[in-house]
């Protein structure tokens, strides 16, 4: 299911192309990623990813294979280092095995943490919710947290992370997207076609085409049902009073959800 490219394109050997020997190097270069109490740290990750539910940390020290005491658990939330930037990198040369080769398809978009009775929470914001609602309006207190996943051309629910970013309530959710991509670039290895970035329709386009631009990526936004576009104004008649048109009819399409494809 993964391949853990070697920088220049390519995959680090036919052996990689086998689904559980992929697993076994990823998770053999994720436990490098962990510094100090790199056990404990990884056995919770295993935890994380194998439980259905997660109630509180101390269930997760329940887990069978989370071989550990309840104490190390909590010791490696609060002692334990985890290198960020080498475990960007990782993930950013792991991908779908099944991609044929072709263009690299990024999702991106913001996740919600509700954290409504956490009122000792820092930097708590109110951020849409989809199913849980405060006083009859879809947004709940909590933290916002920005995913960029590899997606599959396949019909399936697997996804590739990337990326994740907790976006604070005085940030701006389209820099930090912009932030984020921009860093993924620079961490893929060479490739022949410029990856594919899809946003849902809370980002404004036009930031991100200006954001990204001279960067190879495309994007791919979703518009807000009321957008509206506008041809260029027509040549006026002259006229001794009165100014010039700023803008043409609007245009009009009977496809529901419109996008529109911006190419860099």
């Amino acid at each position: 299911m993964v391949l853990i490219s070697d920088g220049h394109g390519g995959d680090e050997g036919p052996r990689l192309r086998d689904p559980a020997l992929g697993l076994s190097a990823f998770r053999s270069r994720l436990y490098g990623c962990f510094g100090r109490r790199a056990d404990a740290l990884f056995e919770l990750t295993d935890a994380i990813l194998t439980t259905n539910t997660n109630p509180s940390l101390v269930h997760l020290s329940l887990a069978s294979v989370h071989r550990r005491g309840w104490g190390s658990l909590y010791a490696a939330l609060n002692k334990g280092r985890i290198g960020s930037g080498v475990l960007r990198n990782l993930l950013a040369r792991v991908r779908l095995a099944d991609d044929g080769g072709r263009a690299r398809v990024y999702g991106v978009d913001q996740s919600s943490w509700p954290r409504c009775d956490a009122e000792c929470s820092p930097d708590r914001g109110y951020y849409y919710h989809p199913s849980r609602h405060s006083a009859g309006q879809p947004i709940v207190a909590g933290w916002s947290y920005q995913l960029v996943a590899e997606l599959g051309f396949e019909r399936d629910s697997w996804v590739t992370p990337a990326d994740i970013r907790r976006v604070r309530p005085e940030e701006d959710a389209d820099l930090v997207a912009i932030e984020e991509v921009r860093g993924l670039l620079h961490r893929l290895p060479e490739q022949s076609f410029s990856p594919l970035f899809v946003f849902d329709s809370g980002y404004d386009p036009v930031r991100l085409q200006l954001g990204l631009e001279n960067h190879p990526a495309q994007i791919l936004v979703r518009l807000h049902s009321d957008r509206v576009f506008y041809f260029d104004p027509e040549d006026p008649e002259k006229k001794p009073v009165g100014g010039s048109h700023h803008q043409g009819p609007s245009i009009t399409s009977n496809i529901s959800v419109t996008r529109v494809l911006i190419r860099r």
